[in-house]
């Protein structure tokens, strides 16, 4: 009877506030990661036009795609560490210092003198906010209960479609403080430094780390003393970037999922990070303000993607990880040419961009609801950053290439249906990755 009960009960009612706690503190690091990332999207423009000579100005698409790009490269950078770091200092203690070094490094960023120290504490901010999301991820999995873990993950994730979509709404009103209004954007982006001092008096470590962690300190010991070690503990005294490389099965599924994340990192970096200017310049060729357009559509798109980014783990419990994995691969390419090619009526538009949110933006959550069943405890954070950030030391190219090609071919539409053929590869590569929908996480 204790069991029927049970399983009647709500998924959210069978929740401690310890993991709702965890949950909202995921969230939040991943909201002011979205702030801090689109806040560059919707102000480049405007920097580039300050910090640039007049005689630069027919270039800024190129100079935006650098700046973009080597935020992207240090995310990467950012990331790899931090996944290594929380695998052996905790999940916690990451989180925090991850939160705290963004903050600073955003606040920072308003006082750039020149694109050449933008870019640079860009590419420092990018270092920062890449180490925090396979912490989150890593802590919202070993936490929530297996029946609800696609769901925690996919609401952990909106954090990135709210945080865009509050750098979009403050920027509705902070453009029209003048040419300098994009520091501003940047000089508020120190507010999530106050998170750290709640996250580390509300927040739980991971129990599953915790008991890892005192194993692999035993199984050093052991091998210090010159004891012989059984394979667990040979796993676990391995360097965790090396144990993702050193079982066939995990390797396997290690460059599996690369593709899979080259596929979403590759496209969205490379084609939906533009879509604010897209149709901002759409609607300056109809005598609009161009400024206030972008603040609309990155509201637009934001609402699409938190919708995408939430129902993405809540299907991936019902129907599995790999079929709705599949299928917003698919229909985030078919969504390119509706948005970049069909559509010219500016209210149309918004509509365009909210759905190919839906489905480019929203594929992330695949990503924290289907990677940490994957890989083992002992390298979860590891294997979670591999994945998440390696794909940037060649999505970093995307925003690039695109800034290049959208100068050459005169506009975005060409340059986004090149790109988009990316996922096609996604799609392809997703049958091959077992379905892990209700198992228990690998110890």
């Amino acid at each position: 009877m204790t069991d029927i009960t049970a399983s009647t009960v709500p998924w959210y009612r069978s929740l401690t506030p310890s993991q709702w706690r965890t949950l909202i503190a995921a969230n939040l690091g991943w909201l002011f990661d979205g702030y801090e990332t689109y806040a560059l999207f919707l102000t480049i423009g405007p920097a580039m036009h300050a910090l640039l000579d007049a005689s630069q100005y027919s270039q800024i698409p190129a100079y935006a795609g650098t700046v973009v790009a080597i935020t992207l490269l240090g995310w990467g950078i950012g990331g790899l560490c931090g996944g290594v770091i929380a695998d052996y200092i905790g999940r916690k203690r990451t989180m925090i210092y991850a939160i705290l070094a963004y903050s600073l490094l955003t606040g920072l960023t308003a006082f750039s003198f020149n694109w050449i120290s933008f870019a640079l504490l860009r590419f420092l901010v990018g270092i920062a906010i890449g180490s925090e999301w396979a912490t989150g991820s890593s802590m919202m999995a070993e936490l929530w209960p297996e029946n609800a873990r696609g769901k925690g993950a996919g609401l952990m994730q909106c954090g990135l479609g709210m945080g865009f979509f509050l750098a979009s709404f403050v920027w509705l009103f902070v453009s029209g403080f003048g040419p300098g209004a994009w520091r501003y954007m940047f000089l508020l982006g120190i507010l999530p430094a106050l998170l750290t001092v709640w996250i580390r008096n509300s927040i739980d470590e991971s129990a599953a780390w915790q008991e890892v962690n005192a194993e692999r300190r035993a199984a050093n010991a052991r091998k210090d003393a010159g004891a012989v070690l059984t394979a667990n503990e040979h796993a676990l005294t391995r360097f965790t970037v090396a144990d993702l490389f050193a079982e066939p099965e995990t390797r396997r599924r290690t460059m599996l999922v690369f593709l899979m994340s080259l596929t979403t990192t590759l496209a969205w970096w490379g084609i939906s990070s533009w879509v604010p200017p897209y149709i901002a310049s759409v609607a300056a060729k109809s005598g609009l303000p161009a400024a206030q357009w972008a603040s609309y559509a990155g509201m637009a798109y934001n609402f699409g993607a938190i919708l995408g980014y939430g129902s993405l783990g809540f299907l991936a419990d019902r129907f599995g990880r790999k079929p709705i994995t599949m299928l917003y691969f698919a229909l985030a390419f078919v969504m390119t040419p509706v948005l970049f090619l069909w559509t010219q009526d500016l209210t149309l538009l918004l509509v365009a961009a909210a759905v190919n949110a839906f489905f480019t933006l929203g594929q992330y959550s695949w990503m924290p609801v289907w990677l940490p069943e994957l890989f083992p405890t002992r390298s979860r954070a590891t294997g979670l950053a591999f994945t998440f950030n390696a794909p940037r030391f060649i999505a970093f190219l995307g925003p690039l290439f695109a800034g290049v090609l959208i100068v050459q071919f005169g506009g975005f539409s060409r340059a986004a249906m090149t790109i988009a053929c990316i996922y096609v590869l996604g799609f392809c590569v997703a049958p091959f990755l077992p379905e892990t929908n209700g198992k228990p996480l690998p110890k």
